[in-house]
């Protein structure tokens, strides 16, 4: 995958240089999960196929499933009307949350109110 240096900047950026990057099985449409990309995480998950994202938490770059085996190959990166969030389209290799369900989504409003504690 590549993209050019112009297409790279006309990406609308946050102050922190980051951009929404939501994730979707290519196949079974389900949204998995929601990251953010810096520009050389962006830049990893082109030159390598697989998706790589920025961790605010750990203030480093993170390749999904690089421990856990779970990673996520990138079939497509689409950019919305507005240039400022990513949709990568996914074959992940197992789940995508670290709680071992198989997507981040897996808990409705009122299951959260009832246990907000609860991951």
């Amino acid at each position: 995958m590549r993209l050019s240096d112009s297409a790279r900047e006309a990406l609308k950026w946050d102050a922190d240089g980051l951009l929404p990057a939501i994730v979707q099985d290519a196949h079974s449409h389900q949204v998995l999960m929601m990251a953010y990309m810096n520009r050389d995480a962006l830049d990893r998950t082109l030159k390598t196929g697989e998706a790589v994202f920025w961790s605010r938490s750990r203030g480093e770059i993170w390749h999904k499933g690089a421990t856990s085996g779970n990673v996520q190959r990138v079939v497509e990166i689409r950019v919305d009307c507005d240039a400022d969030t990513l949709l990568l389209r996914v074959e992940p290799a197992g789940p995508a949350c670290h709680t071992g369900q198989t997507t981040c989504f897996f808990r409705t409003l009122s299951e959260f109110d009832d246990k907000p504690e609860q991951l």
